[in-house]
């Protein structure tokens, strides 16, 4: 039997393509053992994973899994499993947001970034489609930028149909692994398609009626980038989940909150309707934007699992 390692570039749910050690690339099974584990996730191997292959009659079996410096995760669709770890071991997550056409929410983005935050990620955030805004479109989308720049999140605005800007989100991505994401719809296989031509991946339109895209990303694959890095597309998320954070925790994953929570009156303060907060307090003086801080609540309150 013969042993390698490698780099797990595709994952379509019981088979994952493995980039080995000598740039082959294998199709592999997991081992039983593996998949027995007590992960409370529905994938115990991700896009992004280092693994060990064992290599036996020109059949690779990941044996076993090299210790992840970060993940991130979406909540599963599977009852019986609590998350589904989309990708690992990556140096930033980017989120395509479109303002219009489809919308994608502030308390989305907010929960996004939460997310990223609690696993150690760093965030940035990429405007697409600003060839369809207008005045009204234009003006919200400085207030979006101004504010989560001020956070400490960088954005840019490109447009696919356009090709404007598309330098600068190169230069983002350049010589880091991203794992890509954002709404069904925003254009994240078309901005792909726009910066690395030969992957030509599938893309789909809007639906007119509904405003919302339909999936073409199935399964989450990661690419080489000609200028340097890797690239991972995801499914487009429907339900992005907060796994594993405590209630108590959620501050921490809000900078600004976190900056004068110290301050509040009790140590477990949730900054929901304690007297003496110090967060409630900077809300009303415009110290903290009112948007992040109902997506704060949104979230704690555990109100909707869902956010369009």
């Amino acid at each position: 039997m013969n042993q390698k390692t490698g780099l797990v570039i595709k994952s379509t749910g019981s088979r994952y393509t493995v980039l080995l050690s000598d740039s082959e690339t294998m199709v592999c099974r997991i081992r039983g053992k593996i998949r027995l584990d007590e992960s409370k996730s529905t994938n115990p191997v991700a896009v992004g994973d280092e693994v060990v292959v064992d290599i036996e009659n020109d059949e690779g079996v990941i044996s076993a899994l090299k210790e992840r410096k970060n993940y991130i995760i979406r909540k599963s669709t599977n009852l019986s499993k609590e998350s589904q770890v989309l990708a690992a071991n990556v140096d930033q997550a980017v989120l395509i947001i479109t303002i219009n056409y489809p919308i994608t929410t502030r308390v989305f983005v907010d929960r996004f970034i939460a997310a990223a935050e609690a696993y150690q990620i760093p965030v940035k955030l990429v405007f697409n489609k600003t060839d369809r805004y207008d005045p009204k479109h234009l003006k919200l989308l400085g207030e979006w930028k101004e504010l989560y720049e001020s956070i400490g999140y960088p954005c840019i605005s490109v447009s696919a149909k356009l090709e404007d800007n598309l330098e600068a989100l190169k230069e983002l991505l350049k010589d880091k692994i991203t794992v890509l994401n954002g709404h069904s719809g925003v254009g994240k296989s078309t901005l792909i398609n726009k910066i690395e031509p030969e992957l030509n991946l599938k893309t789909a339109e809007i639906s007119e009626i509904h405003q919302s895209g339909r999936h073409t990303t199935t399964f989450a694959q990661m690419h080489a980038l000609s200028f340097g890095g890797y690239i991972i597309d995801t499914p487009g998320i429907r339900g992005f989940g907060l796994i594993h954070i405590e209630k108590e925790e959620l501050s921490h994953y809000f900078k600004e909150i976190f900056e004068v929570a110290s301050d509040c009156k009790f140590n477990n303060c949730t900054h929901s309707n304690e007297p003496g907060c110090s967060v409630k307090k900077a809300v009303e003086k415009g110290l903290i934007a009112q948007s992040r801080y109902e997506s704060y609540l949104s979230i704690l309150l555990n109100k909707n699992d869902k956010y369009r």
